[in-house]
């Protein structure tokens, strides 16, 4: 996230006049409302600026929970795609799958987000984690009691496909009120660590088991695992938590909130970009998997260890910006071109080892640009109208695998799944040319006020 030639700003500071800075600034971006941030101590040293939004009680609480919680999260998500591709061994299926999960992200996502604006959002959340637990819980049973099928796991992919879609949006506009103004960069960075070092471990975790004992445990495990998080979001303490007064019910706020993106390049550049990238190059679910199997000769445990190769190296890649961001559009670009270029390595990877490194760095660049997009969206957003993009947010990252991920499955089985990854080096390099002629329009736009 880092940018040589914007303003760097160390976590848990503002910059002048409380606006996000970046040389990519345009003349229409607006700086979100500024408002208190919670009890924490300020950051004196580097390593304190690394960690700076886990000085606030209340961050620590969710940040713990969510930890446990996600490290469950990616051992389901890598049982679950090898259960698929061992039940139907076709690589299309498991795109079908993957997307049937996302598909109610893509067509209730927006929707979602007007809900967020309007209800409590912690309350919210505690409801739709809970029932994440209860379907995890349902796959376990049928998976440990041997009558698990195919069809049986993509209507509850739809399900638990429902549930995110108005979880994510609360979640990530209720990291805001938890954090406040001068700490979300930092806090939605190492957000985008935990998230990794779950990655990390969880698909390590789930590789062994599905050796050992088979896929249902890790369904289990992930069940049981929901307990931490709704246990860390009950008991926060409401009096640290920033109030953002619900937006009253009102006719057309869905299209207000696509209005108030669509005259916004910070806001609606990202959102492109990432729609971009997360159609086509967001799909590892996809396209690892059939790498492991076909274009190494591995395993579910190689297939676990590529996995956790991306987790490791967005952990690593995530403090460093953690410590030091930029927002804005420069930074994002950057961070698209490297992301595509590490995705081209690792589809050009002519052994296992070579993989395993090269997605070492692709999930250094994928934890950057996520962060940086996030960041810039939250930044660059008021309270009002934060769970509306947010939401746009997740429909761009999540909401697109219904589209994107049969595209890289049916690539992967009729080509390679090399070509699957080369798909997506592709978007990435759309994106880097949607960030610059942007960026080229704004500065032409300044150029010209000041004529």
């Amino acid at each position: 996230m880092a940018d040589n030639n914007a303003h760097h700003v160390a976590a848990g500071d503002t910059a002048d006049d409380d606006k996000p800075q970046s040389a990519d600034a345009l003349p229409d971006e607006v700086a979100a409302e500024t408002v208190p941030a919670p009890p924490g101590k300020r950051p004196t040293t580097r390593i304190a600026a690394v960690f700076a939004s886990l000085a606030v009680p209340n961050y620590r609480l969710y940040f713990g929970g969510q930890a446990i919680s996600l490290i469950g999260t990616w051992m389901q998500a890598t049982a679950q795609s090898w259960l698929v591709l061992t039940l139907s061994n076709s690589a299309t299926m498991l795109g079908v799958v993957v997307a049937l999960q996302t598909v109610p992200v893509l067509v209730l996502g927006p929707y979602a987000g007007v809900v967020a604006d309007r209800v409590d959002r912690r309350t919210l959340m505690i409801a739709l984690q809970s029932i994440m637990g209860v379907l995890a819980a349902i796959l376990a049973a049928l998976t440990l009691s041997g009558v698990i099928a195919v069809w049986q796991i993509a209507i509850l992919a739809v399900a638990l496909g429902i549930n995110n879609a108005f979880e994510n949006p609360s979640r990530q506009a209720f990291i805001h009120q938890i954090v406040g103004e001068s700490l979300i960069r930092n806090a939605v960075t190492l957000n985008s660590v935990m998230v990794n070092a779950a990655r990390a471990i969880g698909p390590a975790v789930a590789g062994v088991l599905l050796a050992a004992v088979g896929a249902g445990w890790c369904f289990a495990i992930n069940a049981a695992s929901f307990v931490a998080v709704v246990v860390s979001l009950v008991a926060m303490n409401s009096a640290q938590i920033i109030y953002e007064k619900p937006v009253a019910r009102a006719k057309g706020q869905l299209r207000e909130g696509l209005v108030y993106v669509s005259r916004r390049p910070v806001l609606w550049a990202p959102l492109v970009m990432m729609g971009l990238v997360g159609t086509l190059a967001y799909e590892f679910q996809v396209s690892l998997p059939a790498a492991a199997k076909e274009s190494f000769d591995g395993g579910s445990t190689a297939y676990g260890f590529m996995t956790s190769a991306m987790g490791v190296g967005a952990v690593v890649g995530g403090l460093i910006v953690a410590a030091r961001g930029s927002t804005g559009l420069r930074p994002l670009t950057l961070a698209a071109l490297g992301f595509g270029i590490t995705i081209a390595i690792t589809a050009a990877a002519p052994s296992l080892a070579v993989a395993i490194i090269a997605l070492f760095f692709v999930g250094w660049l994928s934890v950057t640009f996520m962060s940086t997009g996030n960041a810039t969206l939250q930044l660059n957003s008021s309270p009002q109208m934060r769970g509306r993009v947010m939401s746009m947010w997740s429909v761009a990252f999540m909401g697109t695998t219904p589209i994107g991920g049969p595209i890289v499955g049916a690539i992967s089985e009729a080509s390679t799944p090399r070509a699957g990854l080369w798909v997506g080096t592709a978007a990435c390099l759309a994106a880097v040319a949607i960030g610059a002629g942007v960026m080229r329009a704004g500065r032409s736009a300044g150029s010209g006020s000041t004529a």
